[in-house]
């Protein structure tokens, strides 16, 4: 077997591997002489059949699996001696269209391979760790929101017209054709004006009502309703307004507390200052990986692959159109060309991308199976009754999976360069951290 060298331009690489016909010849009858023991065929006892009976059988099958392993093994022992890492998956294409059994196989195999890597000086880099505590009136407004989702409704003052937010508590009979429904009428039913609860345009025809009043209200049923008999129908609904409530937060005490699982109001006072500065915490690390990419960005250089910083290019520019046009949900655009400001972009990510790699790689860092069952377990959550579709889909799914690993490993990376890093604290409001988060989005 016989690797030589075709190119060699910057991290441009390419090589013909040559297998000659004798070395596959052996590599079959290997197979051959591995298998042979377990064949049996008529007239020859188990493990008995001759050789050149097996070939002329099996020969022809077991030829392209030689052909496949020799070029893999060639390819294997070539980056285990030259130290080369493709940056993406090797061209690899047989010569010759008129190749027939006893000739050589000739294999013409390209790459980019990743660039040599310097190593950057991780303890000398100086970062500023923001710190926020909640502050009193943050803690307030906090409960304020929880007691609004936890209100209550109270009568308004009698004559007061139903306004949106209001809760009419109503007695109503539904007619589809002049005839009744099951599910179309109710006693004593509390209707929150606004919620979107009932058939679209319901809600609306309620708004200003007043208590005591009586009420024809007509709708029509959509058509992608779940009553197959009640779809695309015409339905008026005679309402009888009992009530008239206006919502009212309900009080922050105790009683509130232990509805959000604390024991008291102090010990909720707690829990939410507690959850506060965790959001703050997270915003804060933002600020400090941007900053800590920016400086990574600033003292190492280094050759990056093309193909990387043109497939990254391109995938920023077709990215930021969807978001242009939220409209277009399909991808049946035409091509979208990177700018100039999209490739700069591009290989800002993919030299950081390199870089924090590298860096994991030399000081062993990896994501584990229980990090990868937690996180996968933490998005399945978003499909509320197909956690478990979820998980299966992710476990037989390759590519998903490298996008749930790939930013669990940059944040442990980045993890382990803060703990070299000089990181100073500084105590900042949450206004001043709001500012910090909003410039990175601009940047």
């Amino acid at each position: 077997m016989q690797v030589t060298e075709t190119l060699n331009d910057g991290l441009k690489r390419g090589y013909t591997i040559t297998v000659t016909a004798a070395e596959l010849d052996d590599k079959v009858n290997e197979k051959l002489a591995e298998a042979r023991p377990g064949i049996e065929m008529k007239g020859f006892r188990k493990g008995k059949v001759p050789m050149a009976l097996l070939k002329k059988q099996f020969g022809q099958r077991l030829l392209g699996e030689a052909m496949q392993e020799a070029v893999d093994g060639a390819m294997s022992k070539h980056f285990d001696e030259t130290g080369d890492r493709p940056a993406l998956q090797p061209e690899v294409k047989m010569t010759g269209e008129d190749w027939k059994e006893g000739d050589d196989v000739v294999v013409e195999m390209s790459y980019e391979a990743l660039p040599e890597i310097p190593e950057a000086d991780l303890k000398s880099i100086k970062l500023e760790k923001l710190v926020v505590k909640a502050a009193e009136e943050d803690i307030t407004d906090a409960l304020e929101r929880l007691a609004g989702t936890a209100q209550n409704y109270e009568d308004r003052r009698k004559g007061s017209k139903a306004k949106d937010g209001d809760q009419v508590v109503i007695d109503f009979v539904g007619k589809v054709d002049g005839e009744t429904f099951d599910g179309g009428s109710a006693e004593d039913y509390p209707l929150v004006l606004g919620s979107d609860s009932f058939i679209p345009g319901f809600e609306e025809q309620l708004v200003g009502v007043k208590a005591g009043e009586e009420v024809s209200v007509t709708v029509t049923f959509p058509q992608d309703y779940g009553a197959e008999n009640l779809k695309g129908k015409d339905a008026t609904f005679e309402c009888t307004v009992k009530a008239v409530k206006a919502p009212k937060p309900a009080p922050i005490d105790d009683a509130l507390a232990k509805q959000f699982g604390a024991e008291d109001l102090e010990d909720l006072k707690k829990k939410v200052s507690e959850r506060l500065e965790g959001e703050y915490k997270g915003a804060a690390r933002a600020v400090m990986k941007r900053a800590l990419l920016d400086k990574l960005d600033e003292m190492v250089g280094f050759d990056l692959p093309p193909t990387l910083v043109e497939a990254e290019a391109k995938q920023i520019a077709h990215q930021l159109w969807h978001e242009e046009h939220p409209e277009e949900k399909g991808h049946e655009h035409g091509e979208i060309e990177p700018t100039e400001e999209h490739t700069k972009l591009a290989e800002r990510r993919v030299r950081l991308g390199l870089l924090l790699a590298e860096t994991g790689r030399k000081n062993e860092i990896g994501v584990s199976d229980s990090e990868m069952t937690q996180a996968i377990l933490n998005q399945a959550r978003q499909f509320p009754g197909q956690e478990q579709q979820f998980f299966q889909f992710v476990q037989q799914n390759q590519q998903m999976q490298q996008q749930i690993r790939a930013p669990l490993f940059e944040d442990k990376v980045v993890d382990y360069i803060f703990e070299l890093a000089e990181v100073s604290e500084k105590e900042i409001s949450k206004d001043e951290l709001e500012k910090a988060v909003e410039a990175l989005e601009d940047e």
